[in-house]
């Protein structure tokens, strides 16, 4: 049996993420309230993403992908666990400590049209995070760094006078890149930023993020629910169920010979463009519904679901095993 995946330090990790957890609690009582239960949201998620890598995050809905997120950008307080940012522990920083930090860890969301303030200008919602920041400089400066930041991300100056409505979503969400990109960032957290545009637009966007990874060595999580995605942009990919990481991997292993069942069915339900293969190949179907969140945890939280299922899934919850920055899954086939 190999070391649990988290305990080989990097010099070159960005980021660690150690056994994390959200609790949102559930309260019951009109006048006193208590607390009577909470819904275990992210529960001992564990990872390292390394400088200028990007770490895909896939899951079914309600998994706790986007909390995960939220809580690494401090958006959401941790119940549990361990951040580390640039070496730096922000586990316990509250909104004071963490604002010069977010300089260097930035957000580009999934809504594109939700995401922008619609009585702002362009010009004025790149502007909006230099000001905040107070690194906004001179007017001549700060329209340079704004017309670079559009440019970056293949939006054109004269665009700056407009308004959020007169753009489609994918320029939509160029905007929000840029907005993102101009406080120049070591770590975006992309969640789930392609899943609201068409089909032919998704494309040039993921795209974009490749171009824009790679020549300015940003470091990626991206959060999404569409494999065909996260395979074209991932160097990893970390499986989530039910507020757990159940295999991560590096992107050609986990598509090449996926361990988890889990992973397995994820990969299975991926259409195949051909009509003829697509008509002949294997179904995987995984049957039933996930678990309450808020229930007691025995055993695999996947075991009532899984294929594979043996006695003893029912009475071990399996550890995310493995070596630290290749592959890890926690399920007691590969014990």
């Amino acid at each position: 049996m190999q070391p649990p995946a988290s305990t080989m330090p990097d010099a070159d990790d960005i980021l660690r993420v150690e056994d994390l957890k959200v609790h949102f609690p559930i309260t019951r009582g009109a006048v006193f309230r208590r607390q009577a239960g909470a819904v275990r949201a992210v529960d001992g998620v564990t990872f390292t993403l390394a400088r200028g890598e990007t770490l895909g995050v896939v899951g079914e809905s309600g998994c706790g992908k986007s909390t995960t997120g939220l809580a690494i950008a401090r958006m959401v307080t941790p119940t549990a666990g361990r951040i580390a940012f640039e070496g730096v522990d922000i586990t316990d920083f509250d909104q004071d400590h963490m604002r010069p930090l977010r300089r260097r860890m930035q957000m580009v969301y999934q809504d594109p049209y939700g995401s922008l303030n619609p009585r702002m200008k362009v010009r004025d919602i790149i502007a909006e995070p230099l000001e905040v920041h107070g690194i906004a400089g001179g007017r001549a400066a700060l329209k340079e760094r704004i017309a670079a930041s559009m440019a970056m991300t293949g939006l054109a100056p004269a665009m700056a006078d407009r308004y959020p409505h007169e753009f489609s979503g994918g320029q939509r969400q160029r905007i929000g890149i840029a907005r993102a990109l101009v406080l120049e960032p070591s770590l975006v957290i992309c969640d789930e930023p392609v899943s609201a545009l068409d089909v032919s637009i998704q494309a040039q966007i993921v795209n974009l993020f490749v171009d824009l990874r790679d020549r300015l060595g940003l470091s990626y999580i991206f959060i999404a629910h569409d494999l065909a995605v996260v395979r074209h942009i991932s160097h990893r990919i970390a499986v989530m169920y039910l507020g757990r990481i159940v295999e991560i991997a590096r992107r050609d292993d986990l598509y090449r010979d996926p361990l988890h069942p889990y992973t397995k069915a994820l990969m299975a339900a991926i259409p195949i463009p051909d009509p003829e293969l697509e008509a002949t190949r294997p179904r995987q179907i995984v049957q039933g519904e996930p678990p309450s969140a808020t229930g007691p945890r025995v055993g695999c939280a996947f075991h009532r679901r899984c294929p594979a299922a043996m006695p003893r899934c029912a009475q071990e919850d399996p550890v995310l095993m493995g070596t630290p920055g290749e592959r890890a899954v926690a399920c007691h086939l590969h014990d």
